[in-house]
């Protein structure tokens, strides 16, 4: 089981990555008038790394109130917490 920890860690910190990468490429389009990253490939980002969206939107105050983006992105972070915390409950188990 902890052979697969690490490979695990890495692709999630690259999903992280990825997604607070999206956060600020849309941030800086927006700022320059471009063509934005739709909502949908931002939320989706998110579910594959939501520390990195959620850090994304706080750190680069990015879609903090858009609604309902904000509602369906807290939500997946909420589904991150609670598939963390399963996690942690079967390794140390």
């Amino acid at each position: 089981m902890t052979d697969a920890i690490l490979p695990c860690l890495l692709l999630l910190s690259i999903a992280n990555l990825v997604a607070f990468s999206l956060f600020a490429l849309d941030k800086a389009r927006a700022r320059a008038g471009g063509r934005r990253i739709p909502e949908r490939t931002l939320l989706l980002a998110a579910l594959l790394g939501g520390l990195g969206a959620w850090l994304g939107q706080r750190l680069l105050r990015h879609k903090t109130r858009k609604q309902p983006f904000s509602a369906w992105l807290g939500l997946i972070l909420t589904l991150h917490a609670l598939a963390l915390l399963a996690v942690a409950i079967v390794i140390w188990r």
